[in-house]
């Protein structure tokens, strides 16, 4: 295995390699060739030197992390292994279904049923997906805290929680990771939450940090596109050509430093801080070594200059609902 630096994720997180790999890709199958294909990517990621792998049961649903436990298999014991739980799998078919579900008894279930997928006795890390404004975020991490103690979670994060709500699900249980979307289009984060988070010494893990694709120089056209991302509203013909336009601006710095875009916009996003571990997802091994790339890139301060207002004039808004977006939910009654 190669060595790639390491990061803390945070002043109680597990240490794991400076990139991750998001695993949303495997989504739609688990058949023989899509097997095949994990596998691959998974060995030569571990060969590079990465340790943190990331999933969610809702992928597929299931279908990813029956893969990225199919593929670790014999080597578990160089994987810091992370998954999320929250979106109800039924949800799509289901109409009682809740949109998200932060209960302790689905916590229960929906880490057992992870395990069982994933073929291991417990994971490294284990967030809640979305905060659930029907339930008191005090509830959903002290069922989390019971996991660890039960020794099938070593380390709770949350995904997308509001500055208040981190505060207090921190309260209840050290809280190692925060994982938002973060990347040259989408700063949110910095508001807020990023704040916060170092505050109380969690580590960040920016997923989506290339923009779903906009930030790698591949998307010329709305056929480059993945199918994942086509629906997206920053990929609608009114943005298009908004967005291409400033895809282009980060090309230019690539290709003054003689690197790949996608490889400066990775760069941007690890020069945040030494809490900071991305998780860019792809499914295939040339572009996994592209990413991987982007470790000890140095941009300029003219470079970034010229990166730093691109957020502000991206054209579209964010994929998340507005109300799932640093949603806070309601404190526990006192007394």
């Amino acid at each position: 295995m190669s060595a790639l630096p390491t990061r803390r994720l945070g002043t109680h997180g597990p240490e794991v390699s400076t990139i991750g790999l998001g695993f949303m890709s495997f989504r739609t199958g688990a058949d023989a060739a899509e097997e095949r294909q994990a596998r691959d990517l998974v060995a030569a990621a571990l060969d590079a030197g990465i340790t943190l792998f990331d999933t969610a049961d809702i992928y597929g649903p299931e279908f990813s992390e029956l893969l990225l436990g199919r593929a670790i298999r014999g080597r578990r014991d160089e994987v810091t292994l992370a998954t999320k739980f929250g979106f109800p799998l039924d949800r799509a078919t289901n109409p009682h279904a809740r949109p998200v579900d932060g209960r302790p008894e689905y916590a229960r279930r929906a880490i057992d049923a992870s395990l069982r997928r994933l073929g291991v006795d417990h994971v490294d890390l284990y967030y809640l997906h979305r905060v659930d404004p029907q339930v008191p975020i005090e509830d959903t991490v002290g069922a989390l805290a019971e996991l660890v103690a039960a020794g099938k979670v070593r380390h709770i994060g949350l995904s997308e929680p509001g500055p208040e709500t981190l505060r207090r699900a921190h309260a209840v249980h050290p809280i190692a990771a925060v994982q938002n979307e973060w990347s040259l289009f989408s700063r949110e984060i910095e508001r807020e939450t990023l704040a916060v988070a170092r505050e109380l010494g969690i580590g960040i893990v920016p997923y989506s940090p290339l923009g779903r694709g906009w930030l790698t120089g591949r998307v010329q056209t709305p056929d480059d596109v993945s199918v994942t991302h086509r629906a997206h509203p920053r990929f609608g013909a009114e943005a298009f050509e908004r967005n291409r336009a400033l895809a282009a601006e980060v090309a230019a710095v690539a290709d003054e430093l003689g690197v790949r875009p996608g490889q400066v916009a990775l760069a941007w996003v690890l020069a945040r801080g030494e809490d900071v571990v991305p998780i860019p997802g792809t499914r295939h091994v040339e572009y996994l070594r592209e990413n991987i790339g982007a470790v000890g890139i140095t941009l300029g301060d003219e470079q970034l200059r010229r990166l730093e207002s691109l957020a502000d004039r991206v054209a579209g808004e964010r994929s998340i609902r507005p109300e799932q977006l640093g949603v806070e939910a309601p404190a526990p009654v006192a007394g």
